[in-house]
């Protein structure tokens, strides 16, 4: 459940910055499917992912951090 909302936000901040799986996948260095299971909710993003993605992104871990409900 957790990896699903990590992977929604993720997914969500990509397409508004512009980025497809492919080319936000290039730049983190990480293969297609890697960034595709960690969007679907397969897959717990790690740490270093989560520094990566939101330099990347240009917006602050916080930002990706799931909202709580």
């Amino acid at each position: 459940m957790e990896a699903e909302k990590w992977g929604r936000r993720i997914r969500a901040f990509r397409k508004l910055k512009g980025y497809t799986q492919e080319s936000f996948a290039k730049q983190l260095g990480i293969s297609v499917s890697i960034l595709g299971e960690i969007e679907r909710g397969n897959r717990l993003p790690s740490e270093d992912f989560l520094t990566q993605a939101a330099k990347a992104l240009n917006v602050s871990i916080e930002e990706l951090k799931p909202k709580q409900q």
